[in-house]
């Protein structure tokens, strides 16, 4: 069974190649993909795939976009961590989904389905599309409850200046330059995000948009940005993103 993994998290693509190892399934990697572009790239010079395991964000946008680019001619099942709303529209219309972080009983329970179906391997535009407004319009949160001492503190969205990874730690940073630790990874918290208000810049950033106070160009056609409160952190847009960004900034 050849298997695809388009996942822009390495932790997360890891994990699910483990589990995959864990399970009574006969597969052959055939590679892991980070971007809507690569994605795209991929499809176009290569046969389809047995199997597609799908994260829905990725480094340069959400992973339908690949679909309005190219048709894609193998069965999905997407992995996501967005919120109870926008996947809905995923159980509404019988799509395939594991919620991370994944689960190996819920992994099996997936293929177990993968093997029995006979429905249609692709997915039809009026679906495609339920599911990007679905993305779009899920309910946005207005707090984050973060610990504080030996209590709990709730931090407003409306304070948070940017958020970043390290050695797999959330950290968010307000405008009153605190710094908290988020338990939850960059997925799960920026799906609940407002995408008009924060951008994941890469992997393991996001930023306010009124945080930003200067963009320069970078090495390799991408972005460096100058935030309030920047401490020791290095703000890099990637190549990938750097376009969309700039247009994002403009709205």
């Amino acid at each position: 069974m050849q298997v695809l993994i388009i996942e822009d998290e390495p932790r997360a693509a890891r994990q699910l190649q483990n589990l995959l190892s864990k399970c009574k399934f006969d597969f052959q990697l055939l590679n892991i993909i980070d971007t809507v572009e690569d994605a795209v790239l991929w499809f176009e010079q290569n046969a389809s795939p047995d199997l597609v395991f799908m994260d829905i964000q990725l480094a340069d946008g959400l992973s339908f976009e690949i679909f309005q680019k190219i048709e894609v001619n193998a069965p999905i099942i997407f992995t996501t961590a967005f919120d109870q709303y926008a996947i809905q529209a995923f159980k509404v219309n019988s799509i395939d989904y594991l919620l991370k972080p994944i689960q190996q009983n819920e992994l099996e329970v997936a293929l177990a389905k993968f093997k029995s179906s006979t429905q249609s391997n692709t997915i039809a535009p009026s679906i495609l599309k339920e599911l990007l407004n679905s993305m779009q319009t899920s309910q946005k949160r207005s707090g984050i409850l973060v610990k504080e001492g030996s209590g709990f503190v709730q931090i407003r969205i409306s304070e948070l200046l940017y958020v970043y990874s390290q050695d797999s730690i959330t950290f968010g940073i307000t405008n009153k330059n605190k710094r908290y630790i988020i338990n939850e990874t960059i997925d799960q918290l920026f799906s609940s995000l407002d995408s008009t208000k924060f951008y994941r810049i890469n992997r393991g950033q996001i930023v306010a948009k009124f945080s930003v106070q200067k963009i320069e160009p970078y090495f390799n056609h991408r972005l460096k940005l100058s935030l309030e409160n920047s401490r020791d952190q290095e703000f890099i847009v990637s190549r990938q993103k750097a376009g969309d960004f700039k247009e994002w900034m403009n709205m």
